[in-house]
């Protein structure tokens, strides 16, 4: 194994040899877990419980996961339904905050850190853990977010993060994978990983990091239709939001979870919901990446335009720049700062009139808002019968001539 610097743990919480027992690791079946689950038992000679969230995954076998863990050592592996909850108290908020980090990423994996340190330092307490561990790499976001949520919740206990320790690269990984017998989905011929939730699919890895390579994304997208192959029919759907949250789809009434995990395929189907990013991480470096969204895009683009259209103008310019920096916290590992209580505590309010149906069009990789209906629309034909405002005419020219009167004196001045 090829070391370039040795790793010294500095903070007071990192676990050392010798001093923990039992560790929960946050098992996702991938290649770094999968080959620390072998690692940490070697190197720190505990017992390992495996925990794997379902949070809806698009793509993973998640009792496939669960044997595997068992086969390379677990004591014992937990998959753990966390979809409700997810979706109810996580996925909630993001939609009412239109989650967005640089662009169209709907923040998928930093909402899924959330729920799963919550839940690992649940499990860890259940089963007597001292120790959890997980397999984010030193140069990433998740490190600190799933750190600093575990630590939150409970500082007592101690966590391991194998990778930083060893220095391998993938590479490497992968041979370590092959000389002990360890099967992973990531080999030198697809260097791709993905995180996977029913908010998104976050791909990593190969030219996705690189960024002037174009991203070869037959290889691995690969759960829904490409764009480019998507059906020629146009397809509308509906969506039925109460106080800010989708509560039906196509008319029929379903539990948030379900909305989105049967958007997903409505969506995907039609190729929406792609995003090729080069973004800020949150240690400093830019990193390229690859996203798969379509119930997302979905959800937050019809929320925005209905949010936007029962809210007057000066209402939707504060909730814009709150949404940016709602993002930037959620995405930077702060979901439990006051500001961000704060900030949702606004976004709480302003939801509370954002209630109607929204009709979108998913088409070739795009999805469009048709049409929108509200009592709360704030739409001149909205009121008086659709006969529109009792709008006086008569007062528009006296109101231009005062609204357009400082910039007249300025130009005048300017050209005296």
């Amino acid at each position: 194994m090829k070391k370039t610097t040795a790793y010294q743990k500095v903070a007071s919480y990192e676990a050392k040899k010798n001093e923990v027992k039992k560790i929960l690791l946050l098992y996702s079946g991938g290649l770094d877990t999968s080959v620390m689950l072998k690692w940490i038992k070697n190197q720190y000679q505990a017992e390992i419980i495996a925990l794997t969230l379902d949070i809806g995954q698009q793509h993973d076998d998640l009792e496939k996961i669960k044997q595997k863990a068992l086969k390379l050592g677990a004591l014992k592996a937990i998959v753990l339904d966390a979809k409700d909850e997810f979706a109810e108290n996580i996925l909630a908020k993001g939609i009412k905050a239109n989650a967005c980090y640089q662009g169209d990423y709907h923040l998928s994996t930093p909402m899924g850190r959330v729920i799963l340190a919550k839940k690992a330092v649940e499990i860890a307490k259940l089963e007597k853990a001292d120790c959890i561990a997980h397999g984010c790499t030193g140069k990433g976001n998740d490190q600190v977010r799933i750190e600093g949520y575990i630590l939150t919740h409970d500082p007592s206990l101690k966590i391991i993060a194998p990778v930083r320790e060893w220095n391998m690269d993938r590479n490497e990984e992968i041979e370590y994978a092959a000389d002990n017998g360890i099967p992973v989905p990531t080999t030198k011929d697809f260097p791709y990983s993905v995180d996977d939730n029913m908010w998104g699919m976050t791909w990593e890895g190969g030219e996705i990091e690189e960024p002037d390579v174009i991203s070869p994304i037959e290889k691995f997208l690969t759960t829904y239709t490409l764009a480019k192959n998507a059906p020629n029919d146009e397809e509308l759907v509906t969506l039925d939001f109460h106080e800010g949250i989708p509560v039906a789809l196509n008319n029929k009434q379903l539990k948030l979870a379900e909305i989105i995990i049967h958007l997903n395929k409505i969506a995907g189907k039609h190729g929406v919901g792609v995003v090729h990013m080069f973004e800020d991480r949150l240690v400093g470096l830019k990193n390229g990446g690859v996203y798969e969204l379509p119930a997302a895009h979905v959800i937050i683009k019809a929320h925005k335009a209905l949010e936007q259209y029962v809210s007057t103008r000066n209402l939707n310019e504060l909730k814009s720049m709150l949404d940016i920096k709602w993002g930037y916290m959620c995405y930077g590992a702060l979901w439990y700062d006051p500001a961000m209580q704060a900030i949702n505590a606004f976004n709480d309010w302003v939801n509370k009139k954002v209630t109607g149906k929204v009709t979108v069009k998913p088409h070739k990789g795009k999805v469009e808002i048709v049409a929108m209906q509200s009592p709360y629309g704030l739409s001149h034909t909205s009121f008086n019968n659709n006969e529109g405002y009792k709008f006086n005419v008569n007062a528009s020219a006296g109101f231009i001539e005062i609204y357009s009167l400082q910039m007249k004196l300025a130009n005048n001045i300017q050209s005296k």
